[in-house]
């Protein structure tokens, strides 16, 4: 079997994966997608050392030692990357990345530092502030829709 056929199979699952993590907006899609191209690559690793191995005398097979590694690190990878977004999801009700984006906590206008600085004097918290009341006020979007229904 010639080299061409699983690399141009593999230029086609990889540009599949991109194309999926730059145009999708769900987490769990994007996830897939890495995990698209990450295959991609192990088929040209494991390609690839078919291919050198035919030539060599020796045949090491590391590009198929590589390709387990790979598989290895994408397993981690996404064990890590859905109990980050099942979080996300937990704590802001969505997957969506736009609106994760959106939602980011940034400075305000009003978000300048006294002359103590962050934390100094006259700032919330600080010596001389006044503590803001934490445990009264929610904190996501689905603790004040159930504040409200009960209210």
């Amino acid at each position: 079997m010639h080299l061409a056929y699983p690399v141009v199979l593999s230029a086609l699952l990889f540009c599949t994966g991109l194309y999926g993590v730059l145009a999708r907006r769900n987490a769990i899609l994007v996830l897939m997608s890495v995990e698209l191209m990450l295959n991609a690559v192990n088929l040209n690793l494991v390609a690839f050392d078919v291919w050198l191995s035919r030539t060599a005398e020796e045949t090491l097979h590391s590009g198929q030692a590589l390709a387990l590694f790979t598989i290895a690190i994408a397993a981690a990878e996404i064990g890590i990357g859905l109990a980050i977004v099942l979080a996300v999801h937990r704590n802001r009700g969505t997957a969506n990345i736009d609106k994760l984006r959106d939602t980011a906590e940034s400075p305000g206008p009003d978000d300048t530092d006294g002359p103590g600085g962050p934390g100094g004097p006259g700032s919330p918290g600080g010596p001389g502030g006044a503590a803001p009341d934490s445990d009264d006020a929610p904190t996501t979007r689905a603790a004040v829709t159930k504040a409200e229904a009960t209210a």
